[in-house]
């Protein structure tokens, strides 16, 4: 059985805590969908429930009250969309527990997974006698057309400016859904930018030399997050502004879709630098106490990547660790204020120095 853990990483913590200044000009409408319409929707893929989102976690009996207060002809609550600018589908933001309820009642099992051996037949509960004990299959004609025609309201927005990313969706994402345990950065960054980029992140996620230096699986994805912190110095450190929160969105979103000889190129430069630290380092790197520090990941695997990527020599990179974590100006950049643009740029100037002398 594979091990997780919520691991604490030194820095991460403060950086969340940090507001972006961003303004977005967004589009919205409101469109109301047939029960019936919307699961033919999910299951055609023209509406996306993220491949991570907060888990569904409604009980039975909570499902079936739904699907009676539509069957009673109750108001339900409306979702929440937002259209994709390449693809127009539409990403589900809001509203998820709810239409995967009427996916499973359709289908007529109760959240099946692909694991289970025996599923459970979604048979409603603790519901009107009327109903008690009915799957789909089982309503009346008069019911079922009930059902099917009930109109369930759908506010769909879509991100105008800026054009060259998505971002605001993270941050809509971020606000409405905060019922019960709040979804980490990452978390939210894998719900709504999936992609080959995240799907690279997940598989390097497995990476043995990677998880020796990291440890158990974090269960908030802290581990992918760090990944994505390397990717995104590595290709866009020149556009980095604070807060360091905003940075990765704005890299996940331009680079989700990447071509598969970006990401091919990206497996081997991670893997690569993972090998090389974690055989001159060893498991303790990135490490000034028992957690890893994202300050001292990111500016030092990002140096020893650029190394391996010019074809330099990578043979003293031992020896350059040891020195920066004996350097007190580079313990003061990787420890205070470690989103600043002055000391990003300062620890990553001193990471590149000691490793070419």
């Amino acid at each position: 059985m594979e091990q997780y853990e919520d691991e604490t990483i030194e820095g991460i913590e403060d950086e969340a805590l940090e507001t972006p200044e961003v303004s977005y000009d967004i589009s919205s409408y409101g469109a109301d969908y047939d029960t019936e319409g919307l699961v033919k929707r999910i299951n055609r893929g023209d509406i996306e429930i993220p491949p991570f989102q907060r888990e569904y976690v409604w009980r039975i009996n909570e499902a079936s009250r739904f699907i009676e207060s539509i069957l009673l002809g109750l108001p339900v609550p409306g979702i929440f969309l937002a259209k994709e600018r390449e693809s127009n589908k539409l990403l589900v933001i809001d509203g998820q527990q709810r239409l995967k309820t009427l996916q499973f009642f359709y289908d007529g099992y109760f959240n099946p997974k692909v694991e289970d051996k025996k599923r459970t037949v979604f048979a409603l509960e603790k519901v009107q006698a009327r109903f008690e004990g009915a799957a789909y299959n089982d309503l009346s004609e008069d019911d079922r057309r009930k059902l099917n025609d009930y109109l369930i309201h759908a506010t769909i927005i879509k991100q105008e400016s800026p054009a060259d990313d998505n971002t605001s969706i993270y941050h809509i994402f971020e606000r409405l859904n905060s019922e019960g345990r709040k979804l980490t950065e990452q978390e939210i960054r894998t719900a709504i930018f999936h992609g080959p980029l995240i799907d690279l992140i997940k598989e390097l996620n497995d990476y043995d030399k990677w998880r020796s230096i990291f440890g158990k699986r974090s269960v908030r994805l802290r581990d992918q997050e760090l990944i994505l912190r390397f990717f995104a110095f590595i290709y866009a450190e020149k556009d980095y502004r604070k807060p360091m929160t905003e940075f990765l969105n704005i890299f996940a979103s331009k680079y989700k879709k990447c071509a598969a000889q970006n990401v091919a190129e990206m497996s081997v430069i991670f893997k690569k630098t993972m090998e090389c630290i974690y055989e001159m380092v060893g498991p303790t790197a990135f490490k000034l106490t028992s957690n890893i520090n994202a300050a001292i990941f990111d500016s030092f695997s990002v140096g020893v990547a650029r190394r391996i990527v010019a074809d330099k020599d990578i043979s003293k990179t031992g020896n350059a660790y040891k020195k920066l974590l004996a350097n007190d100006k580079y313990r003061g950049y990787v420890t205070v204020a470690t989103s600043d643009e002055k000391n990003v740029r300062e620890r990553f100037g001193i990471v590149e120095s000691f490793l070419d002398e």
